[in-house]
């Protein structure tokens, strides 16, 4: 468990109680830019906090396990889910398919659960177009070299899939500017410990803590004299 999470979590349970209904929290970064990582970190820590486990009909990575990183499925499943309308959000990246399912994301935070979003820049911006209540932070890699280094030492993608994950970097990048937050990921532990304390600074907004707050004031009564 990171130190620097920790202290975060420590230092604010006061603020755990969930609002009447979760937020969305939709993470996003070019491909390599460590969100996995950091959001892993966060879960570890951060009580009341899910994950959207999303679709794919990309081939599973070397570790990776149906149901806990993606939902491994082919090109003509994937389809067949896109006409039943069955994702929230959905797009092409990189040659492959990636999706959210609706029921997840509904279930999780009809229940008061918050619940985090690992998607790419045009899943991150279909989700905008949506108006639900989310909040969007990009991760931003401290370099374009420290970016290649980390897909080549991921050792997953072909040489052609690598070029086409720098191509698409810098476009991806721009975009920064569409989000709540920026995070610079130039250190694991302290990026994550930012993240980590974006997530309560959003569950202590006066509009998520409404009906908490309501509740604690009814029960606020003039001392006798």
């Amino acid at each position: 468990m990171s130190s620097k999470v920790k202290e975060i979590s420590t230092a604010t349970q006061v603020i755990n109680t969930p609002a009447c209904r979760g937020t969305l929290f939709v993470v996003s970064s070019p491909s390599g830019g460590g969100k996995g990582t950091i959001i892993r970190h966060v879960l570890d820590v951060v009580p009341n906090l899910s994950y959207s486990v999303s679709f794919t009909t990309r081939a599973p990575r070397p570790g990776e396990t149906n149901g806990v990183e993606y939902f491994f499925i082919s090109r003509e499943v994937f389809h067949e889910m896109v006409a039943a309308g069955e994702f929230l959000e959905w797009a092409c990246v990189h040659g492959n398919y990636y999706g959210t399912a609706k029921e997840q994301v509904a279930e999780e935070t009809a229940a008061g659960i918050d619940i985090v979003l690992e998607v790419d820049v045009q899943g991150a911006a279909s989700v905008r177009q949506l108006l639900l209540d989310s909040v969007s932070i990009f991760i931003l890699p401290p370099s374009y070299e420290v970016l290649k280094a980390r897909l080549v030492s991921r050792g997953t993608d072909s040489p052609e899939e690598l070029a086409v994950r720098l191509r698409n970097a810098p476009d991806e990048l721009r975009q920064y500017s569409a989000f709540d937050y920026v995070i610079i990921n130039d250190e694991v532990e302290r990026a994550a410990a930012q993240l980590a304390s974006i997530i309560y600074a959003e569950r202590a907004r006066c509009v998520r803590q409404e009906n908490l707050v309501r509740e604690v004031i009814e029960k606020f009564k003039p001392a006798e004299e």
